[in-house]
């Protein structure tokens, strides 16, 4: 399995398939690289190299105690990227991973990055404040920190109701997409999946997508129970400079089913425009 050192002596794991132009995916919180499996074959098998990492923290990385947070996780995606020399990018990120390759592509991808693409992801800023009226209030992400804290694997098992949007009538998300879900999660480092609610819920990525000087494609569900497309994509895209917006109607925040099958598509499509 192949691993990555950062500037900081922490051990990063990635996947590496296919050949042609590269993309990087960004996996969503507590989860890992395993959340794109199918995207990474997809896109291995329509001729792009394909790279997924696991966050530190997360899922095969280092354990870490220190660098939970936003600025260090688009940094070691830099180093990540730096290493592999990758150019002629684009970037794909879920939820937090939506925040990490918008700050990374604005911040570091001058030159490097091409087109971004984010699904359910959490900019420009999930936290009620003075200034983000409409966001979800401290208290939201207080409840995430003590459900972490005080039983994990009981936590990620509930979450996967709102997650999946298995809590609505109708919905089709199998038993077995939900118990992936706790395994990844029950793979995060617990100080590291504590910090990290702070990263994607406190972290304003307002500035990072207005210096977004390439095309981004910017998906969301309007059944999102975990990230409000009213707060993030309705929002992000007034942001940007180079912005298309898809809105999946009824479509939860994790990305399954028929929803994972036509963003697959998209994904696919922007990626050839």
């Amino acid at each position: 399995m192949p691993y990555f050192t950062t500037s900081d002596g922490t051990e990063i794991y990635y996947t590496d398939q296919g050949t042609g132009k590269p993309v990087i995916l960004s996996h969503g919180w507590p989860l890992s690289s395993d959340a794109w499996q199918v995207e990474v074959k997809l896109l291995a098998d329509n001729g792009y190299r394909a790279i997924a990492h696991d966050r530190r923290g997360h899922g095969r990385s280092a354990k870490t105690y220190t660098g939970n947070d936003m600025d260090t996780y688009a940094r070691d995606l830099a180093e990540l990227i730096e290493s592999l020399d990758l150019n002629d990018l684009a970037v794909i990120g879920h939820s937090t991973g939506g925040g990490e390759v918008v700050r990374y592509a604005a911040q570091h991808g001058a030159g490097r990055v091409t087109k971004v693409i984010t699904a359910g992801a959490v900019p420009p800023l999930m936290l009620q404040t003075a200034a983000n009226p409409d966001g979800l209030p401290i208290e939201v992400f207080d409840g995430i920190r003590a459900g972490v804290l005080s039983d994990s694997s009981q936590f990620y098992i509930e979450l996967t109701e709102a997650f999946f949007g298995a809590n609505r009538p109708g919905s089709a998300v199998s038993e077995g997409a939900k118990r992936e879900f706790w395994r990844q999660g029950m793979l995060v480092n617990l100080a590291a999946a504590y910090d990290c609610v702070t990263a994607f819920s406190e972290t304003d990525f307002t500035e990072d997508l207005r210096a977004l000087d390439v095309p981004i494609f910017i998906a969301h569900g309007d059944d999102d129970q975990i990230v409000p497309i009213k707060d993030a994509a309705l929002k992000s895209i007034e942001l940007v400079r180079h912005g298309t917006l898809k809105v999946y109607p009824g479509a939860p925040h994790g990305i399954s089913g028929a929803y994972q099958a036509e963003l697959d598509q998209d994904i696919l499509a922007f990626l050839a425009t």
